[in-house]
């Protein structure tokens, strides 16, 4: 139980930090807090159920991106100020950070897979915030039609 409670409290913490580092309107800075919970309580409950990390930092920027252009329509606020805080806490900086250690060190057989491991969940969470991307504005399209057809 404890364990959850603080991932929720410092996923806030840590999406609120960056939306201020990124000027985000204070009274969107909540709002970016429940977006990065949001976006990790849906990767940590993957990575605990056994799915592998990629797929869970997939799903985690889907919902990032969907609840991102949610709140953006309904506080109209630029769907970026949500975003850029929201997956914050899905970014892989430790992993990147190991890496560069073994660089560093001259370790480039640690050093390589690390790197491979954080570029590649880099570019599942691009993915993902570009397929939610992809299924609002097909949504939107859509409604449009219908909208049109009555």
């Amino acid at each position: 139980m404890t364990y959850y409670f603080s991932h929720v409290v410092l996923s806030v913490i840590s999406s609120v930090g960056f939306g201020i580092i990124f000027n985000a309107p204070r009274k969107a800075l909540i709002h970016c807090g429940l977006v990065g919970m949001g976006g990790w309580m849906i990767y940590l409950g993957m990575t605990d159920s056994g799915i592998d990390i990629i797929q869970a930092a997939f799903f985690g920027a889907f919902v990032v991106g969907i609840i991102g252009h949610m709140m953006a329509k309904y506080y109209k606020t630029p769907i970026i100020v949500f975003i850029v805080a929201g997956i914050i806490p899905l970014v892989p900086g430790g992993t990147a950070y190991d890496a560069m250690r073994h660089v560093v060190s001259n370790d480039y057989g640690q050093a390589i897979p690390l790197a491979t491991k954080a570029f590649i969940v880099a570019s599942s969470i691009a993915l993902g915030l570009v397929f939610a991307e992809v299924l609002v504005q097909f949504v939107i399209r859509i409604t449009r039609r219908k909208k049109k057809e009555f």
